[in-house]
């Protein structure tokens, strides 16, 4: 039986060419997967690996090969359509996305570290090839896996060591340029495939809503690259085309404020098509991506800020900021405000400091839309910032001021 079949394999090869082609008449029809045109492949060829095991097994134990060959040939078949995917597509699809994920500096770095291994692996196996047997078949090649290894991972957690050197030589090479040609060098900005976790802050949606950020740009105080996703843009057109009113402002506020922060911040503002195609909503695909990047997201989303913190990404609150750089104010300290509106109990009144911050005044209700002066009694921080209760000073302490 499997003589014949060799001796007939040409018009196997002939059958098998035809089945393919029209398999692939089939996927163009009803449009089927490739993993499904895979699947196929790969049941047809352990099915004959199958088959022909069966055919030799046969012969050893003398029975007849037909059976064995057509038992184990479906078996094989089956076991191929099943398990075909899990060896091919799906770890080429698993490793793809790990590659879209990874920062170009990581994919660089890993790439040199394999090649750097290669060649020390190499020049390595030369000696080793000249020891007795089988350690000259065996040395050699481990020794090129395990300098590939080692290589890849220094490069990888010296990522930006071998960044910050790179960019010295080329300052270095810039400025002898410069020197040389006696002309100013042009300036250079950080682009995306320069990016790394020392110079890159994620910036959420809530936060370009916001508007604050340009303001916080043009003191001075960041350094960094402000990195926008292009699913943070995506979010934001989505919310300027809702139907809500209010939700459509802020949508157009936020496009607004992104236009004035590429146009105009004396920061580099980039925009980046990083993703993480594995997670579905904004918000987690900026975590992940700040835990691969290991850079901070700034956000004003209370929920956002705790799902990060728990998450162990470092998170910059421009609320958190704005509470920390207004003035402090201390217990019989003065201060001037202008009560606008009654308080929560009897006779208090309420105003507002430049900053923001609430004054609430005893007895206050009666100085309505007028300035007056206060003494703070005591100070309560709270998530939606900071409250100050003041009341009216005494006559002995308007004398004691007046002297």
């Amino acid at each position: 039986m499997w003589s014949v079949l060799r001796k007939r394999s040409g018009q196997i090869l002939f059958f098998a060419l035809i089945f393919i082609y029209f398999m692939n008449r089939i996927d163009e029809y009803f449009q089927l997967s490739t993993e499904f045109g895979i699947r196929i492949i790969g049941a047809l060829a352990l099915a004959a690996t199958a088959g022909y095991l069966g055919n030799e097994l046969a012969e050893a134990m003398e029975f007849l090969p037909i059976y064995l060959i057509m038992v184990l040939g479906a078996f094989g078949f089956l076991i191929g359509l099943i398990l075909t995917p899990y060896v091919t597509t799906r770890p080429i699809r698993r490793a793809r996305n790990s590659l879209l994920r990874m920062p170009s500096e990581r994919l660089v770095a890993v790439v040199f570290g394999l090649l750097l291994g290669l060649l020390a692996g190499g020049l390595f196996s030369i000696p080793l090839s000249f020891l007795p047997a089988p350690f000259r078949q065996i040395l050699p090649l481990a020794s090129v896996v395990v300098f590939t290894y080692l290589s890849s991972i220094v490069f990888m957690l010296r990522q930006n060591d071998i960044k910050t050197l790179f960019g010295s030589i080329q300052e270095l090479t810039q400025r002898g340029t410069q020197a040389a040609s006696a002309q100013p060098a042009p300036v250079s900005y950080t682009t995306t495939d320069t990016l790394s976790a020392n110079n890159v802050i994620l910036l959420d949606t809530s936060v370009i809503i916001d508007g604050r950020i340009v303001d916080i740009s043009k003191t001075g105080f960041l350094r960094a690259t402000l990195l926008i996703p292009n699913f943070i843009l995506r979010e934001l057109q989505y919310i300027a085309d809702s139907s809500d009113v209010i939700r459509r402002n802020r949508g157009r506020r936020g496009l607004e404020v992104l236009s004035v922060l590429t146009d105009d911040a004396p920061i580099p503002v980039k925009v980046t098509d990083i993703d993480a195609p594995d997670v579905k909503d904004a918000d987690n695909k900026l975590v992940s991506l700040a835990k691969e990047m290991r850079c901070p997201i700034m956000t004003n989303d209370y929920n956002l800020n705790r799902v990060a913190e728990i998450q162990g990404v470092n998170v910059l609150n421009i609320n958190d900021l704005a509470n920390a750089v207004k003035v402090a104010f201390l217990p019989g300290e003065d201060l001037t405000v202008k009560i606008i509106q009654e308080g929560r109990e009897i006779n208090q009144g309420v105003g507002y400091l430049e900053d923001g911050t609430m004054v609430v005044v005893e007895d206050g209700m009666d100085q309505m839309t007028r300035s007056v002066a206060v003494v703070v009694t005591k100070v309560l921080q709270t998530s939606a910032g900071r409250m100050v209760f003041a009341r009216f000073p005494t006559e002995n302490e308007q004398n004691h001021r007046g002297h």
